[in-house]
């Protein structure tokens, strides 16, 4: 093989592989001019004020993020940082779900012959990747956000003597 035509398989490889980790969307609605993701709030339900609908999104956590508070915490950043690029200032979280894939070990064998000449060949491979996680959420714009809740602080409890 000639270093031109690995150069090839290896940058269309890293194409792939790197495809594999966009987030997408689906305009639905207005977008605005794009906004810091630290903005974007994450609702688990309506909130409570009129909203725009502004896109579908859709994302994974990467083909090589280990650990699942990893993946979802990758999956929530990738989905604020598209919101955010369309100027919405909510999701709608929709939830997330499993890949296909995962880990695993392939063998294979090989033999051939050209004229006179026969040859065989053997390889292993191992694939390392863990299952992406994937999440889908609705990107809104709202007008008028409703402030943040925030928690009273909890009481710490004495030791009992």
């Amino acid at each position: 093989m000639t270093t031109a035509r690995l150069f090839r398989i290896a940058a269309a490889s890293a194409v792939l592989l790197l495809a594999g980790c966009a987030s997408s969307h689906i305009l639905t609605g207005t977008p605005r001019a794009p906004i810091d993701p630290a903005l974007v709030r994450v609702y688990h339900g309506a909130p409570g004020v009129p909203y725009e609908e502004v896109a579908l999104l859709e994302t994974s956590s990467g083909a090589f993020t280990y650990g699942e508070q990893n993946k979802t915490d990758s999956v929530l950043r990738k989905l604020r940082e598209e919101a955010a690029s369309l100027g919405a200032n909510g999701i709608l979280f929709q939830g997330t779900a499993e890949g296909y894939g995962g880990g695993g070990v392939s063998v294979g064998a090989g033999t051939g012959r050209v004229g006179s000449r026969s040859f065989s060949s053997g390889g292993v491979g191992v694939n390392i990747s863990p299952r992406q996680k994937h999440a889908r959420g609705v990107a809104i714009y709202l007008p008028n956000p409703p402030p943040e809740q925030v928690l009273p602080p909890q009481p710490v409890p004495q030791p009992v003597d």
